[in-house]
């Protein structure tokens, strides 16, 4: 937001600087964000007049203009403006005079000749004075400018524009009515706004407004005015404001309605009265209408999109935009003038849909007060009737919400205001800062009731308040004072797994940690997770970020792409982050760890020989993980992913569920995404990892531990899961530990078997146990074997 010192001073002027008025400002809030001249640095240049024009004898292009200075001269001076004419007053540069160039380096105007006539001085656009980056012709001065006054002073260049950097809670600083008023209750000083009397109704006429869209749109306030003159111009001073805070003049009426919008914050639009086919309405599109807008823009709309719209078709995108067809033109005479409140919540992202960016979205995004319309159309008029005369009918003003005007109460407790400050601040203090915030105030026994002003959206709670009492009471004010506070020292439980132990081996195996968008290319996604519902995000930032994430494997392989496109063919990254799913519940979020791996399995050495990671390597990694959570005990099973190679992944599981996937990227996915070498992954649930268990001393036992082996034979297709569960059902205490040491497969062994060595380690910790008992363990052991896996003894 740009803001002119001298149109702020013409509605507050504190007896302080421009830079101690931006420190307040700053301080308070709103963080000024540069200063800036309305013009370059020149000398010598005055009002002067064309009083006789000639054609050059020598070029086509190029008059002798015969120019009074103001000071009793006439001057010659050579000119090739397209717009110079006898009686023009435009700016003169006197020779001596000094005018900006791009380079930096001032321009000295000096006496001389253009194809052969003699030329005393220049006559200059708005880009040669720095007032503009590029124009077509001379800067046309008023007909009542004095000759021979300093363009400076005439102009009043003395100006400065400050960038304001507005936060979106905060529209009502988007105007210069509501960047005064914080100026007014930071310094104490009271307003001059110009004064807007009602004008006097010339006739009676009126359109009808409806609000079908009164949810949207619940306020709607307009007025005809007849017979404009469709030849008026501008005045300079308007062209001069409206310049300086960024807005360029193409006609009155609309610079009218753009004065007022960043006067006074309301945005409005003008329609040609004789274009509209019957009365206005605030209504939703049909689905697939299009509309025709002020640039040209055919936009098709949907029908949650709201419009102003005639008896006949939509002429508006409401808020955002007028449209082609209602434009008001050189040749307007009669117009209808709107001005209307919609609500923030529903204008929000309508504008971003269509591809759009005005400085009415903008505003009414952020919220605009409820009872500006009928104050904006009113200063609107007066301006319109100044400039371009015209006869004016009565306001009709369609408000569809008999609570639209009614302000909030807010609670504001005395004691509350020392408690969260750390500071006390008197009654009379509190109650001045309120009021020229513009807020009514109830007392109470414990403090007050407040009415926020109607600009003040973001007022609906107490802290609300308090937060407005620190600004304007001062920062500075309030000391900055520790208060004492007891040691605490908070200690995870011993039970509990923290996000710490599970990166401490990942780290510790060379990964790196990564942090990737949840925001991933729908390409990927699909490839990923097939069949997946995808979550398709309403307002993407690119194509490319366009769902949610199902796996945080779309950012890890991405990532890893990045790197090897670099030359860095050894990549180990993890990432702990959010995945995204739908439920019948709705939106399901869950915390992933996950990991990739790619390249050799050791930095390069001279000790061993290298070679290339492995599905073993990946599957080390995570039960180094698994390690850290002891509360469960993990599986590996062979089952198929889509995105893994179907012989070298496993699904990792409790005996309640499925806690993540490990495995070879699927070589087709490894094509399709151009990896020229093996990629590994893994993923687990992070909520799965939480437990641990306690660590229990146990006194080691003097007494001698017995080994059994045993060599079965059994169906290629069991697992080792399944001899550990079967063991585990029938182990008996003494049974401390029990492993496969060898795997054959060959002769003396059927095609479809194999033999599996066991060895068994049985031990107890007050006796030395005895051969019958050993045996008596063995024999269940084996009977278990056989009814859960077919095992023999070989």
């Amino acid at each position: 937001m740009k803001i002119s010192e001298q149109w702020l001073r013409e509605w507050v002027n504190p007896a302080l600087s421009l830079d101690e008025i931006n420190h307040k400002l700053t301080m308070a809030g709103c963080e000024v964000e540069g200063v800036a001249g309305v013009a370059t640095d020149f000398s010598q240049v005055i009002v002067g007049q064309i009083i006789e024009l000639t054609k050059h004898p020598d070029a086509d292009k190029l008059n002798v203009c015969k120019v009074d200075n103001g000071q009793g001269e006439i001057l010659q001076i050579v000119c090739g403006a397209p717009n110079a004419r006898a009686g023009l007053k435009a700016p003169l540069a006197l020779i001596g005079a000094e005018l900006p160039m791009p380079d930096g380096k001032p321009l000295k105007i000096k006496k001389g000749k253009l194809r052969g006539i003699e030329s005393c001085g220049m006559l200059c656009s708005a880009s040669e004075l720095g007032m503009a980056e590029k124009s077509e012709g001379l800067l046309e001065l008023p007909e009542d400018a004095p000759l021979g006054t300093s363009v400076q002073a005439y102009l009043k260049l003395a100006d400065k524009v400050v960038e304001l950097n507005v936060t979106a809670n905060r529209g009502d600083w988007l105007s210069i009515a509501g960047v005064a008023r914080e100026v007014g209750v930071l310094t104490r000083t009271h307003l001059t706004p110009p004064m807007t009397p009602e004008p006097a109704n010339h006739h009676t006429d009126t359109l009808k407004i409806s609000l079908p869209a009164a949810d949207s749109c619940p306020r709607y306030a307009g007025r005809i005015i007849r017979n404009i003159n469709p030849n008026a111009k501008t005045p300079l001073w308007m062209k001069e404001k409206l310049r300086r805070l960024g807005s360029r003049s193409l006609s009155p009426v609309v610079d009218v309605t753009n004065y007022v919008l960043l006067e006074l914050g309301q945005p409005m639009h003008a329609f040609d009265l004789d274009k509209l086919h019957g009365g206005i309405q605030a209504r939703y599109a049909t689905e697939g209408e299009q509309l025709v807008l002020l640039d040209d823009q055919t936009v098709t709309l949907t029908s949650d999109t709201l419009v102003i719209a005639d008896d006949e078709q939509a002429v508006a995108l409401a808020g955002i935009k007028g449209g082609m067809a209602t434009a008001v033109g050189q040749t307007t005479q009669h117009i209808f003038l709107e001005s209307a409140h919609f609500r923030a919540e529903k204008l929000r992202g309508q504008a971003r849909r269509y591809g759009l960016q005005t400085d009415a979205s903008y505003r009414f995004e952020r919220g605009v007060a409820a009872d500006l319309p009928v104050q904006a159309l009113e200063r609107a008029t007066q301006l319109i009737v100044e400039i371009c005369g015209g006869s004016v009918g009565p306001v009709v003003d369609v408000c569809a919400d008999e609570h639209l005007l009614a302000r909030p109460v807010v609670i504001l407790r005395r004691e509350r205001i020392a408690r969260v400050l750390g500071v006390r601040i008197e009654d009379a203090t509190v109650e001045d800062i309120l009021e020229r915030l513009g807020c009514e105030l109830v007392a109470q026994a414990t403090g007050w009731s407040v009415k926020p002003p109607h600009s003040r959206f973001d007022i609906t709670i107490e802290e609300d308040l308090i937060e407005e009492l620190a600004r304007v009471y001062g920062y500075d004010n309030i000391p900055a004072a520790l208060k004492a506070r007891a040691p605490k020292l908070t200690l995870g439980l011993e039970t509990e797994t923290q996000l710490s132990d599970l990166r401490a081996p990942l780290l510790a195996n060379g990964y790196q940690e990564a942090v990737t968008y949840s925001f991933v290319d729908p390409t990927i996604e699909g490839l990923l997770s097939p069949g997946h519902e995808s979550i398709v995000l309403a307002n993407p930032i690119s194509a490319e970020l366009s769902h949610l994430r199902s796996t945080v494997w779309s950012g890890l392989l991405r990532a890893v792409e990045y790197n090897l496109n670099r030359q860095q063919t050894r990549v180990r990254l993890f990432e702990v982050g959010p995945v995204f799913s739908k439920t019948e519940t709705g939106l399901q979020q869950q915390d992933k760890i996950a990991g990739i791996m790619t390249g050799v399995a050791f930095p390069e050495q001279w000790g061993q020989a290298n070679r290339a990671v492995d599905f073993y390597d990946m599957k080390g990694d995570v039960e180094a993980i698994l390690a850290q959570a002891s509360a469960e005990t993990f599986y590996f099973v062979p089952v198929a992913h889509p995105a893994l190679h179907p012989g070298q992944s496993a699904q990792i599981a409790t005996d309640q569920a499925v806690v993540g996937w490990v495995g070879a990227l699927h070589p087709a996915l490894e094509a399709k995404l151009g990896f020229g070498q093996d990629i590994f992954l893994f993923e687990l649930d992070l909520k799965a990892l939480q437990g641990r268990r306690l660590p229990v001393y146990q006194a080691i036992s003097k007494f001698p531990m017995i080994r059994r082996d045993l060599a079965l034979v059994m169906d290629r297709s069991v697992l080792a899961i399944a001899l550990d569960q079967a063991i585990a059902k029938v182990a008996p205490p003494s049974l401390i530990s029990w492993e496969i040491f060898d795997v054959y497969r060959g002769k003396g062994i059927a095609e479809h078997q194999k033999s599996v060595a066991l060895s068994l380690i049985l031990q107890e910790p007050s006796r030395t146990l005895e051969d019958s008992e050993v045996t008596k363990i063995i024999g269940e052991i084996m009977a278990s074997l056989q009814e859960n896996t077919g095992a023999s003894l070989r």
